[in-house]
């Protein structure tokens, strides 16, 4: 991220959201060198303090977003009624022929929709083709750190194509669409390990807070080998492992034919699995595999609006957090939930946990939710260090208007958070005691030149892919009919409907 301000704070006057209390109170927040030092009501100011009047403010800590993808952003709005699978088939043409100032545009895109809408760290599982690279994910880290947020930056890799990971989807296609598909190959296995090694290696970043991590996509998309290999880097490195797991039906049916066990079961089998690993959607994850995650300490990252616009399913939030489960809360990418607002997740998370059952005891509370966003979010990143307004946590602070129409009349201060906000109320966003939004303006990029690059990306990358839109328009119907037709075989989720907790 972007330098921490040095020197000494005091924010004054400011209403301090706390799930304790229905309707937040005043407190001052002393921060110095980018630290909150103390909390409290009527601090008095160092004399080398400097002053923020955050009168007329609902302060809470900033949101963390722990699932999304950088490469999404130039990707916003391309499709519709888009399976899982059918954005994985859009892919070439969504997302090719990018140069490396495209990789670098995208993530701005992502990073500054974030932080104007509340939101100071990220988790990005960023897709490079047919490998990850050195100046790609630096260029990546580039973007996050000149908005000012904290990341974690995770290669997103695979050895095996969509269409060698669902079995008979390649031989369901015509024999020219094989011959095609067949040119979107990943290389050996090896060579992506290679390259990961030498990004993890040379990694300059996390002393900006901008840390690395590795994403084996899908489980099924990888070859146990790989997997290993991911796991080993991991370690070696210690860094982060994350992969989409059980996020679509059919995802949890290939793994039961593939590997005779769960998903979950078969990572945790390679020794994947612990405290630094973190499972994205988590939707067809039966109890015994929300008990292997919390047992091993791991943490999952619940993507309520891309589960929705997917049609993978919903989240048994309330049941993993009976089980005792870590859940942090992400948006998934720009081209598979349309945007980056933490607000309308938080939203969303709440609501799908209500539409799962009429009775109100097995629903997610507001505070649970908001608490899925900040800490738990956290936690998934795998920051000690931020996710609540409290002394030793670093100064990433929400300033919410209390005149903006959505906290009027102020009734509930979390509740409204979770239920009312929608990213419209933000008025300041401070990270590291810096201000990055001030009055509603991004201060730390010109978003004026960023829609005249993003439109001249657009546009040149439009005419670049154009074959691989052919690609997809002649692959579109056959996997719209054959990944639906595997997905309707019966697949028994323990407690999957969400009846009373065993």
């Amino acid at each position: 991220m972007a330098e921490t301000e040095a020197g000494t704070i005091l924010i004054r006057g400011g209403l301090l959201a706390d799930p304790a209390l229905r309707r937040a109170a005043p407190a001052d927040i002393l921060v110095r060198d980018g630290v909150i030092l103390e909390v409290g009501a009527k601090l008095t100011a160092p004399a080398d303090a400097r002053i923020v009047d955050a009168t007329g403010c609902l302060l809470h800590p900033g949101l963390i977003n722990a699932h999304t993808h950088g490469h999404g952003g130039l990707a916003r709005g391309q499709g519709d009624k888009w399976t899982l699978e059918l954005l994985l088939a859009a892919a070439p043409w969504i997302g090719g022929n990018r140069a490396l100032a495209d990789k670098k545009l995208t993530t701005q895109i992502v990073a500054a929709e974030m932080v104007l809408k509340g939101c100071t760290a990220a988790y990005d599982l960023y897709y490079e083709f047919p490998m990850p690279t050195a100046e790609g994910l630096d260029a990546v880290a580039e973007a996050y750190h000149g908005i000012g947020m904290r990341a974690v930056i995770a290669p997103m890799v695979a050895d095996r194509t969509v269409y060698e990971a669902i079995p008979g989807l390649h031989d369901a296609l015509p024999s020219e669409l094989q011959a095609r598909v067949e040119k979107l190959r990943l290389p050996a296995w090896e060579r992506t390990l290679d390259a990961m090694q030498g990004i993890l290696k040379g990694w300059r970043w996390a002393g900006k807070d901008i840390r690395a991590a590795v994403a084996p996509t899908i489980p099924h998309h990888c070859s146990d080998a790989f997997l290993c290999g991911c796991r080993d880097l991991a370690r070696e490195y210690k860094v982060g492992l994350h992969s989409h797991v059980g996020e679509s039906k059919l995802q949890a049916l290939v793994g039961i034919k593939r590997y005779g066990k769960t998903l979950t079961a078969h990572m945790d089998s390679l020794g994947l699995v612990g405290p630094d690993f973190t499972a994205a959607h988590a939707i067809w994850l039966d109890d015994d595999d929300l008990k292997l995650m919390r047992d091993k300490g791991a943490s999952m990252a619940h993507n309520p609006g891309s589960n929705m616009r997917l049609g993978n399913g919903m989240f048994r939030f309330r049941r993993a957090r009976d089980i005792g489960v870590n859940v942090g809360l992400g948006t998934d990418g720009a081209n598979c939930s349309d945007n980056q607002n933490m607000y309308e997740a938080m939203r969303y998370a709440s609501m799908l946990s209500k539409v799962q059952t009429p009775d109100p005891r097995h629903w997610a509370t507001a505070d649970e939710v908001y608490q899925a966003a900040t800490q738990g979010s956290a936690r998934a990143l795998g920051f000690e260090d931020i996710g609540a307004i409290a002394p030793g946590k670093k100064a990433d602070i929400v300033f919410l208007d209390l005149a903006s129409v959505n906290w009027i009349p102020h009734n509930w201060s979390v509740n409204q958070v979770v239920h009312a906000e929608d990213g419209t109320g933000v008025r300041h966003v401070m990270i590291g005691g810096r201000f990055v939004v001030q009055d509603r303006r991004l201060l730390t990029l010109d978003l004026a030149k960023l829609a005249i690059e993003a439109e001249a990306a657009r546009e040149r990358l439009e005419a670049l892919n154009a074959d691989f839109k052919d690609l997809y328009e002649k692959l579109e119907p056959v996997v719209a009919s054959f990944c639906p037709a595997f997905a309707a075989q019966p697949y028994h989720l323990r407690q999957y409907l969400c009846d009373a907790p065993a």
